[in-house]
């Protein structure tokens, strides 16, 4: 009788057994089997869970683990059937997943491919929006220091919702009544697939508009939608959204649903409208009220105007009552100028001659002083022109050794070619004159000028000088 095989002694090769007709198998094939045997045992499962480790790869495929209190498993949503999914998951969400199970040979562990997942009840998906309500209003999304005064009277009303609903013919219709302005309408779904990710993008889109652009740009936003089931009012509870409409640079009244229903935008937005109609309202005042309280402004400036009128009149004539006479008041200033009018010329003509007296007496000293002044300024003038003279005179440097030359006609002679030209010259020296000839040699006839007196440097005389 053969052993058991975990009793026969192990050999170093591995052999085939008479009767064994079941050859070993590769770890593929093996893998393989499992696989298929997995894939047609499960190929449509349910499973409720809670979502732990939610990640989207940049592929767009998303991995992510479903668990309860005592396993786990691994699942798997490819990036078609993500990108159909009616909320954005994360966390903690408890959800039931649709698929089918199967394995991963690469790494020996099974997993499900979900190809629809939805909120485990509509006690998840409070749970969920609770939990996304707090993570947000922890960030300061929600806090009442960032909302906004709403302008009193926008020019331009920028409208996010569905272009086919009641709800934007009944803000029209409000708008109308109250006061007619611009409205500007951004067409989007309001429910379903991708319907947060083109709200949250008209928020945006508004708020991206230049100022002066061919859009303008409005001085408001709605975003507004009907009344409805939670699920139906899920996209004004995403991420996305509330996000968007907290980081708007334009103030913005949400009208979501009816009075009852709140969804988070609700709590970021600067205003929030039980319904559509009521954030027009919100929105710009009633046009006749408003002219009603322009007149009455008006009304109430005018008589105050009056009363503020009548009361200066009344203390302009109370004033004027306690003011003194004119006559009375001048009177005295009046005589006054009439007293020195009197004593003015009387004044001058004393003045005048005590002035005329005192002249007489300074006259005679005063013009002898003049005239002596201005006879001792001519002299030293004179005197001066004199000196400047004598140093300028063209004999004073023959007294220092040199000789001017000069022709017969006493022409002064400055060149050389002007001396040969002449031939007869006379050198003047200090004391005398000697001709001389020039170019042959032949002795000049003697000539021989008086000496001649040598300037007076002294001080001239002056004309009213007299001897001693």
């Amino acid at each position: 009788m053969p052993l058991p095989d975990d009793l026969e002694p192990q050999g170093l090769l591995a052999e085939a057994k008479g009767g064994d007709n079941s050859p070993p198998l590769s770890v593929s094939e093996l893998s393989g089997a499992l696989k298929r045997t997995v894939e047609s045992a499960f190929g449509f499962v349910r499973v409720r869970g809670e979502i732990s480790g939610w990640k989207r790869h940049s592929s767009g495929h998303c991995y992510f683990t479903l668990k309860d209190e005592s396993a786990a498993i691994d699942a798997v949503i490819w990036k078609g059937q993500a990108a159909s999914l009616a909320f954005r998951p994360e966390d903690g969400a408890e959800v039931v997943a649709t698929g089918k199970l199967t394995t991963y040979p690469g790494r020996s562990k099974y997993q499900i491919v979900v190809n629809r997942m939805e909120l485990a009840g509509e006690g998840a998906l409070m749970a969920l929006l609770d939990k996304r309500r707090r993570a947000l209003a922890a960030e300061g999304l929600f806090d009442d220091g960032r909302k906004r005064p709403l302008p009193f009277l926008p020019r331009v009303i920028g409208v996010v919702t569905s272009p086919t609903g009641a709800v934007i013919r009944d803000i029209l219709h409000r708008l109308e009544d109250r006061c007619p302005t611009h409205v500007i309408v951004w067409p989007v779904p309001v429910q379903g697939d991708g319907a947060a990710a083109k709200v949250a993008a008209a928020i945006r889109g508004f708020g991206s508009l230049k100022l002066g652009g061919p859009i303008p740009r409005p001085d408001l936003l709605i975003v507004a939608r009907g009344g409805g089931s939670i699920e139906d009012l899920w996209a004004f509870n995403e991420e996305e959204v509330v996000r968007a409409a907290a980081e708007s640079p334009i103030p913005l009244i949400s009208a979501v649903g009816h009075e009852t229903d709140t969804t988070l935008i609700d709590f970021a937005s600067d205003r929030r409208a039980p319904t559509p109609t009521a954030a027009a309202e919100m929105a710009v005042p009633v046009r006749a009220e408003l002219a009603a309280w322009l007149g009455e402004l008006g009304h109430r400036s005018a008589s105050s105007l009056n009363r503020l009128s009548s009361r200066l009149a009344e203390r302009y004539d109370l004033s004027a009552a306690r003011w003194p006479d004119a006559a009375n008041l001048f009177a005295p200033l009046a005589q006054r100028v009439d007293d020195a009018a009197d004593r003015l010329p009387r004044a001058l003509v004393q003045r005048t001659a005590h002035a005329r007296a005192d002249f007489a007496g300074v006259a005679p000293r005063l013009q002898r002083r003049l005239i002596d002044d201005k006879i001792d300024r001519l002299g030293d003038r004179l005197a001066s022109l004199a000196r400047l003279a004598a140093l300028a005179h063209h004999d004073r440097p023959l007294q220092r050794g040199f000789v001017r030359v000069t022709d017969r006609q006493g022409r002064t002679l400055v060149h050389a070619a002007d001396a040969r030209a002449a031939g007869l010259v006379d050198l003047h020296f200090g004391d005398g004159t000697v001709p001389a000839t020039i170019g042959d040699g032949a002795p000049p006839p003697s000539r021989v000028e008086p000496k001649r007196a040598k300037p007076y440097l002294g001080k001239q005389p002056g004309l009213f000088d007299t001897e001693d």
